[in-house]
């Protein structure tokens, strides 16, 4: 099977399973921190920190899998990726200390990295222009069911089993992931000829781009303004609002849906307008919300129901910014997608680990410092892509629709 003979439904789920590595080894992992800090006899602060280098090896395997992948083909990064993760989810079942836990971490994260960077990069070979955008969308509609199962299925694993159980689940997880892109993912990706590029090189040019740059900061600063949310809900809405962790649950699980409606407005939206300006569109609509929360925050303190209906619409229209973002990039470097698509992952982690930090930093026991970061992150996205984006469009080359 070629890959244009891939049936897209198959391949956009297959990609998306992959990608779903991400949110399940961190969300599912989150409900036994607890646990593990009681039977390793260490500080749950300890074993925060596993998240934490999870995430840095998870960016760090994004850079090294990119150039990787442009150089040797999509399948060899993505089978190298997948079994270093299995490696290290073995590893971190039978730790016994937490030195062998994080270290498992890493490994998992970097493997992880390593080949969930090729997703965007396979649907870059395989569709172009509109069709890219289209197909980004409809895979990360699939994809965010992971962040409201993924604490569910931990919560039962735990209950049922134990923690080890939850890395037993990533394991075979991985290990059914790795036997179906084997049978059913050809390579997608023309091999270069001649000595391989340098990495760092291949790097500098997608920064030296400025439409690029433009992508990759308005990503960038609504990853910063998504995590500055993710960091203080929990403060926000129980602590501060009084709502209870059921509530909670609720309330931050609607927010997925949201982005779930408008990543499939985004497939719909596609037909008349460009990635470009659907994702300038989604911005000014980002930054408006972020506005009228600061603002109702500065005078009164506004209810609940109103913070948690404009932070929907803040955290809804990241569909359209990063589908569109991640599309309107592979597109400008078609030879080194996943090049291109690893720098704007590693990017789009640092600044919402920023995002995350300065929330924890400021923090007062009240919203403000969340919602100012979230419309600090707005105003320098629509900024930045003000500047950097350019004001006309761009040929789209011919392609096979992902309607077929």
């Amino acid at each position: 099977m070629t890959a244009k003979q891939i049936p897209i439904p198959g391949l956009i789920l297959m990609l998306a399973g992959l990608t779903a590595l991400g949110p399940l080894s961190t969300d599912a992992y989150l409900p036994a921190i607890p646990t593990i800090a009681g039977e390793l006899g260490i500080s749950i602060h300890q074993v925060e920190l596993s998240v934490s280098l999870f995430l840095a090896g998870f960016a760090l395997g994004q850079l090294t899998g990119g150039p990787f992948s442009d150089r040797f083909g999509r399948r060899r990064a993505i089978f190298s990726g997948l079994g270093l993760f299995l490696l290290g989810a073995i590893g971190a079942m039978l730790a016994n200390s937490i030195d062998t836990l994080l270290a498992a971490r890493i490994l998992q994260g970097f493997g992880g990295g390593m080949s969930v960077v090729n997703s965007a990069a396979v649907i870059r070979d395989r569709f172009t222009g509109r069709d890219s955008a289209q197909a980004m969308s409809r895979m990360a509609s699939i994809l965010m069911t992971a962040p409201l199962l993924a604490p569910v299925l931990g919560t039962v694993l735990l209950e049922v089993a134990n923690w080890r159980a939850i890395f037993l689940f990533l394991g075979v997880y991985t290990l059914l992931i790795m036997l179906i892109l084997f049978w059913r993912l050809p390579e997608t990706h023309t091999r270069p000829e001649g000595p391989m590029p340098n990495p760092l090189r291949s790097y500098a040019s997608v920064l030296k781009h400025r439409t690029a740059l433009g992508y990759l900061f308005s990503i960038a600063a609504s990853y910063a303004g998504m995590f500055a949310f993710i960091t203080g809900s929990a403060g926000s809405y129980i602590h501060y609002y009084g709502a209870s962790p059921s509530l909670y649950t609720i309330l931050f699980g609607l927010n997925i849906l949201t982005l779930l409606a408008c990543n499939r407005i985004n497939i719909r939206l596609l037909h008349r307008f460009s990635s470009r300006q659907l994702l300038q569109s989604a911005q000014r609509v980002q930054l408006l919300t972020a506005g009228i929360l600061i603002l109702t925050f500065i005078l009164a303190q506004p209810p609940l129901w109103l913070v948690v209906g404009l932070i929907m619409c803040y955290i809804g229209v990241q569909g359209f910014i990063i589908s569109n973002g991640m599309a309107g990039t592979c597109e400008l470097f078609p030879h080194m997608a996943a090049t291109a698509t690893a720098l704007i992952g590693a990017c789009g982690f640092a600044s919402g680990a920023l995002g995350g930090s300065l929330v924890g930093l400021l923090g007062d026991g009240t919203p403000f410092p969340m919602l100012a970061i979230m419309f600090g992150a707005s105003v320098l996205g629509n900024l930045l892509g003000l500047w950097l984006l350019p004001k006309s469009e761009t040929v789209n080359h011919p392609c096979p629709s992902v309607e077929s």
